[in-house]
């Protein structure tokens, strides 16, 4: 039988830090720990508890949510050396096709803009194409500063990987541009009144009322959609994944997949161009 003490949890969280986890991926394993902790009521348990607890959230949760509450804990048991109370995941059978309900199309993504410039919101227009045409994370916007746009290329420092993104000179006309009247001298780009980073909430958020301004699905308007749809144009352009995965700094291929899928839709029609049927 073991025990979660708190003290516990506290030394799990140092060990975290240590390890140079990023702040959400330490935040998300504590929460995690902290919420079985509490399924628990303070109780000793053993593999059965744990094994009931598995079975609680597959209830309410989809299998990819239980899988990551199943990461959190098995990190935690290793650290704890409870190596026998680690949990199998769940087997999910990797998805073939793109949901269309949720992808970003070149014609959407041209209404986004258009959008933007009826509303004379040159910022988040700016935004918009940076991430669309270098494919970095909305969280690396940070990088995306006066001496990168000069150099034509920002270094970006993500998940303790360091890489080399190059800017489109075309874009980096438009952000100079940007920056002079700003008066932006150095630092990052996109800042708020106060000279601060954007969160990704005010890009969202801005994101979002273009979309109902541009008639767009709620559902495909995020961020990281914009990063999807470049990698699929990048893909489709040179057909090198491995390639794709080091300019969207992967460490796996398999993560790079999910980014290139095509839409059902694509697939039939491919299938339709084989012209296999003779009747």
């Amino acid at each position: 039988m073991e025990k979660i003490y708190e003290e516990k949890i506290i030394s799990f969280r140092q060990h975290l830090e240590f390890e140079e986890k990023s702040r959400s991926t330490v935040e998300k394993y504590i929460r995690d720990v902290n919420v079985f902790a509490l399924w628990l009521g303070g109780k000793d348990f053993d593999k059965a508890d744990v094994l009931r607890y598995k079975a609680f959230l597959s209830d309410r949760y989809a299998p990819a949510s239980v899988n990551s509450i199943i990461s959190s804990l098995n990190s935690f048991f290793s650290y704890m050396d409870w190596h026998d109370m680690k949990l199998k995941t769940i087997k999910i059978q990797r998805r073939i096709f793109a949901a269309e309900e949720r992808e970003l199309d070149k014609s959407e993504y041209e209404k986004l803009i258009s959008a933007s410039r009826m509303k004379n919101n040159e910022r988040i227009n700016l935004i918009i194409q940076t991430i669309c045409s270098t494919g970095i994370r909305v969280s690396e916007l940070k990088y995306i500063s006066v001496e990168a746009v000069k150099n034509e290329k920002a270094e970006i420092n993500c998940k303790g990987k360091l890489r080399v993104v190059f800017l489109p000179r075309q874009l980096c006309k438009a952000l100079k541009i940007y920056v002079l009247k700003k008066n932006i001298k150095s630092g990052p780009v996109f800042v708020t009144k106060n000279g601060k980073p954007l969160h990704r909430s005010n890009i969202w958020n801005d994101m979002k009322k273009l979309g109902r301004e541009a008639g767009i699905e709620e559902s495909k308007i995020f961020p990281h959609n914009l990063r999807h749809l470049f990698a699929r144009t990048f893909y489709g352009a040179c057909r090198d994944i491995v390639r794709l995965a080091d300019v969207l700094g992967h460490s796996s291929v398999n993560t790079t997949r999910i980014y290139t899928m095509e839409s059902g839709e694509n697939h039939r029609r491919q299938i339709q161009m084989l012209d296999l049927l003779r009747f």
